[in-house]
């Protein structure tokens, strides 16, 4: 397909933050189309690696200005969130609850080097299915309030979303939190990936560590959990694509080969094959990438990907049958007929379970 100039501009500057990338000039292409760039960076959510990306460049003022405002808004909005993170950790910590981050500021840290970087509009806490009534407690002596399901509903109706929603959404003033008890929405997929798998302590300040995921499993995770969305955000593969950067093929081999044990089945594939086709992921890995490719569900799966995260800008459920990739997708990551039934079961579930 052919992508448009101002979304390949895009792509080059999350390429520029990855951690340990060799930073030379970067100037913008001739002629790029200003407002279509800034609509993509806000849409994808890459206005702070755009803005790190060009901050030494010679922008339009204007252009500039609006830029460095995105970026210092994530700036402030990442300060906020290690702070609530903080508070958290030490309360969960004091109840006895153990908890991990998914994504958000570690994985800014791992990816870019600089846990400010990256864009969220939420905090991931995983816990124990267990420990959900003691979490929500927890939250709501925070000051948090339950938006999905809501708060009326009581915690009976919050133990069932559960068994159909991999997290229920909490809010307060500025923060929004997803708490998961468990991994992927559908939990034949990565079933094995939890609280209590191995973890690593990342620091996001210095005077901060949050845990998350140790590689292996942060690997699997961070490809289910794009695949579930077909990928239509180019955060997410820049996210996985920093994440990688500059691991040699034979680790790129081990967390692939770790990724099937840990029952991932096909997304690590489609992740792969989309950074490396965005990135050069795999480009001192070629045999792997040919092994890929052979499968043809995995081909499919990926030219799926490419052709959302770099078509039009706009929300899936905004388009007509927008989501319809993703559901397709959803329904591919695991091969035989129990998955896709499985799959089935927990779509209508949802539907059952809707929290309007």
């Amino acid at each position: 397909m052919t992508r448009r100039r101002e979304f390949d501009f895009a792509v080059e500057c999350c390429r520029c933050s990855f951690a340990g990338a060799k930073h030379s000039a970067f100037a913008p292409p001739m002629n790029l189309a200003w407002g279509e760039f800034l609509r993509l960076a806000r849409f994808h959510r890459i206005e702070g690696l755009a803005w790190n990306a060009l901050a030494d460049s010679d922008l339009p003022s204007e252009r500039r200005k609006e830029l460095s405002e995105m970026a210092a808004s994530i700036a402030a909005t990442n300060l906020l969130a290690a702070e609530e993170c903080r508070t958290l950790q030490d309360r969960f910590k004091g109840a006895g609850v153990p908890l991990l981050i998914l994504k958000g500021l570690p994985l800014g840290a791992l990816a870019y080097g600089n846990a400010a970087l990256k864009s969220a509009i939420d905090i991931d806490l995983l816990i124990h299915p267990a420990e959900l009534g003691e979490a929500a407690r927890l939250l709501r002596e925070n000051d948090y309030r339950l938006r999905a399901p809501r708060e009326s509903s009581g915690d009976q109706a919050l133990h069932q979303w559960h068994r159909g929603w991999k997290e229920s959404v909490w809010r307060k003033e500025g923060v929004q939190i997803d708490l998961h008890t468990r991994t992927a929405d559908n939990p034949r997929l990565i079933p094995s990936i939890d609280v209590n798998s191995p973890r690593q302590w990342v620091s996001v300040s210095t005077d901060l560590q949050l845990p998350t995921l140790a590689d292996e499993e942060l690997f699997a995770y961070l490809t289910v959990h794009g695949a579930s969305s077909a990928w239509f955000r180019l955060k997410w593969i820049s996210d996985f694509a920093g994440f990688l950067h500059g691991r040699s093929a034979e680790e790129l081999r081990h967390l692939y080969r770790r990724s099937q044990e840990l029952g991932a089945g096909r997304a690590p594939g489609q992740a792969l094959l989309l950074a490396h086709e965005l990135f050069g992921t795999l480009q001192h890995c070629a045999a792997l990438a040919e092994e890929l490719r052979r499968d043809p569900t995995i081909l499919s799966l990926y030219r799926t990907a490419l052709r959302v995260v770099a078509g039009e800008p706009v929300e899936p459920t905004a388009r007509r049958c927008g989501t319809l990739p993703i559901h397709r997708t959803q329904f591919q990551l695991l091969p035989g007929p129990a998955y896709k039934f499985s799959e089935l079961s927990r779509q209508v579930m949802r539907l059952l379970t809707r929290a309007d």
